[in-house]
């Protein structure tokens, strides 16, 4: 079985060594931060199944980190260490999508119960998709083609089979402009002004478009983003 990945976000050093050296006898692999600032430029990486994030940071709070977390990667999992008491605190958490909390002080035992608790309930991430299947037609994203049940063979490019396997991956689930530029450019600035994922999509309508109908399947949500329905 694959090693998980996990995320430590959390700026006191003492603190964090214990956690670290307890998740990686564990057999996790363990990737630190020291910062909010590091926090929020490594908590999109692809390769994490789970982000242990600390309330308390410099030059970004747990709270934003969150936030950035779910806009980006709904369903990573992420569990929140806190040294506050203050139940307002912990449901804002909460509401914001975190997985669960743990309140300092705690135990090595509690919190890695608490992190295989957390993994367990929470669902595999979406592979790679070699063959996506549409009503008309068949997307083989290895080969980067669209098969129509007619026979004829259309060809995409690189981005444009990338941004088909990421929408399949997320099936019938709106998809936001800002989530394909991070996952398909690797570009994580917000508020970034670019046609160019509403020009990849246009040119993918086009040729879903070419010998069928199937284009209706990609939906355009406005002001949200794009949705790949399953049936038409």
């Amino acid at each position: 079985m694959a090693r998980k990945n996990i995320l430590v976000v959390e700026d006191d050093p003492s603190l964090r060594m214990g956690i670290v050296d307890a998740l990686e006898f564990k057999n996790f692999n363990v990737t630190e931060a020291k910062t909010g600032e590091e926090g929020m430029n490594l908590c999109l990486e692809d390769d994490l199944d789970l982000i242990l994030l600390d309330f308390m940071l410099p030059v970004y709070d747990g709270f934003q980190i969150l936030a950035h977390i779910r806009k980006f990667k709904p369903s990573l999992p992420v569990i929140m260490l806190t040294a506050r008491g203050a139940e307002s605190d912990k449901v804002q958490g909460l509401n914001l999508g975190a997985d669960d909390y743990v309140v300092k002080p705690f135990s090595v035992k509690e919190l890695l119960a608490r992190v295989e608790a957390v993994m367990r309930r929470t669902p595999e991430r979406p592979q790679f998709q070699n063959t996506i299947q549409l009503p008309d037609c068949e997307i083989k994203t290895d080969s980067q083609t669209i098969e129509f049940n007619s026979g004829h063979i259309e060809k995409l490019s690189e981005k444009e089979s990338e941004v088909l396997d990421h929408l399949a991956q997320n099936m019938d689930r709106v998809v936001s402009r800002e989530e394909l530029l991070m996952r398909v450019w690797k570009v994580k600035n917000q508020g970034i002004e670019t046609r160019t994922v509403d020009m990849h999509i246009a040119r993918i309508r086009e040729k879903l478009n070419k010998y069928s109908k199937t284009a209706n399947n990609l939906e355009t949500i406005r002001g949200r983003g794009y949705r790949l329905n399953s049936k038409s």
